[in-house]
């Protein structure tokens, strides 16, 4: 195998041919939001997933239930995949409709799921209880199973090769929000919808529509949710978590100090500030050197091994000395570089490397002992891979 091939547990392409297919969903009707125009204001119905579990035994008293139906109501839906009524047969059925209406409120509705990788890579749009719009992206692989969900409905960072950057930022989801999109691929999985058999989310990747760290609250919630033992959460590994940003410094100190084990990854993109200022806007506020010693921090802190996500820019920034520049500034660190063939976007301007400049960037990274790959570009035949969600209505 090639050094600069990902490995057996990376990203494994389809052996079979990778048209997409869109599956058919009812959801309610309704207008995408205008791009970059925040959603009314009004918060998201509280969901049992916004709470921890003392808070939501407090809630289930409000109600006139003991408090141990709340447990019995959080197993049902992280570790059941359920938020049915009518499936909860260890209920009293005078409590079950009441609970799950006071707790267990709809906030995503499927508009419209794409497959492709023979059904193993999936990408539903979701709308939310106010009309907005987002995506998640769930990728079966032989040895795992990845979900890449949102944390905001649009992006306020700006960055402009990213689909999501270009439409703006609508507003930031809630904790149940972002929970309920690993739920749901929990749900399908289980089923044995998705070939290879039924299974369990094992990977969630926070690297859907939205700079996580610009919405820490409910995504510090979100990650104890996901990764708290049932009933509590869904029982995820803390190390099977990434979270990435592209560079909020007093975010990612915050995060270090959280005592999580969770991975972080820094989306760099250049390795000069001249250039980030330009590809990542926030560069101007936190640049390259504060982001790489605020990204050392947090593995000193965590003892986890740190990623640099470097979309690959054809003459943009694919040179050779940003290769060797890239490989200085990594030298010696805890860290892992991912480069990603830029995938393309309606309307920009801007393409992947030329294969042998990739190569060379592989190569020159190598040389300065920095551990690195190529991403797969898994998912691009639905607008699913890195970069690519937009959430729009109609394809």
């Amino acid at each position: 195998m090639s050094p600069h091939r990902p490995p057996a547990t990376g990203p494994v392409a389809s052996a079979g041919p990778r048209v997409p297919v869109e599956l058919t969903l009812t959801g309610p009707p309704g207008l995408d939001p205008p791009a970059g125009r925040r959603a009314a204001s009004r918060r998201p119905p509280r969901h049992l997933a916004d709470l921890p579990l003392a808070e939501r035994r407090a809630a289930v008293t409000e109600l006139g239930e003991p408090p141990f139906r709340a447990s019995q109501l959080s197993r049902h839906y992280f570790g059941r995949y359920t938020d049915r009524a009518e499936e909860m047969t260890d209920l009293p059925r005078v409590s079950r409709e009441a609970l799950a209406q006071a707790l267990l409120p709809l906030l995503l509705t499927a508009e419209r799921e794409l497959v492709c990788d023979e059904g193993t890579t999936r990408k539903t749009l979701w709308r939310t209880f106010d009309g907005a719009l987002v995506e998640s992206v769930l990728m079966r692989y032989p040895d795992r199973v990845t979900m890449c969900v949102s944390s905001q409905a649009g992006c306020g960072m700006a960055c402009p090769f990213c689909a999501t950057g270009q439409a703006g930022l609508t507003r930031n989801l809630s904790t149940a929000e972002i929970v309920g999109q690993v739920v749901a691929g929990a749900r399908v999985l289980a089923s044995g919808r998705v070939p290879g058999g039924p299974g369990r989310i094992s990977n969630v990747v926070f690297m859907g529509m939205g700079e996580p760290l610009a919405n820490y609250p409910s995504v510090l919630a979100a990650i104890r949710r996901l990764t708290e033992p049932v009933p509590e959460g869904m029982g995820i590994s803390q190390r099977s978590v990434t979270v990435s940003t592209v560079g909020l410094v007093p975010a990612i100190n915050r995060l270090a100090a959280e005592g999580l084990s969770v991975r972080l990854a820094v989306s760099l993109h250049a390795p000069d500030d001249e250039l980030r200022d330009t590809l990542v806007p926030v560069n101007r506020r936190w640049q390259v050197a504060e982001v790489l010693a605020a990204a050392r921090d947090y593995t000193a802190a965590t003892g986890r091994r740190f990623s640099v996500e470097y979309a690959l820019i054809k003459d943009i920034n694919d040179q050779a000395w940003r290769a060797d520049e890239l490989g200085s500034l990594l030298a010696g660190d805890l860290a892992h570089v991912n480069l990603i063939p830029l995938n393309p976007t309606p309307g920009s301007k801007w393409t992947a490397s030329r294969p042998a400049d990739q190569d060379e960037f592989v190569r020159r990274l190598e040389a300065h002992g920095v551990p690195v790959t190529v991403r797969d570009t898994r998912g691009r035949e639905i607008d699913g891979a890195c970069g690519q969600l937009a959430a729009t209505a109609r394809p």
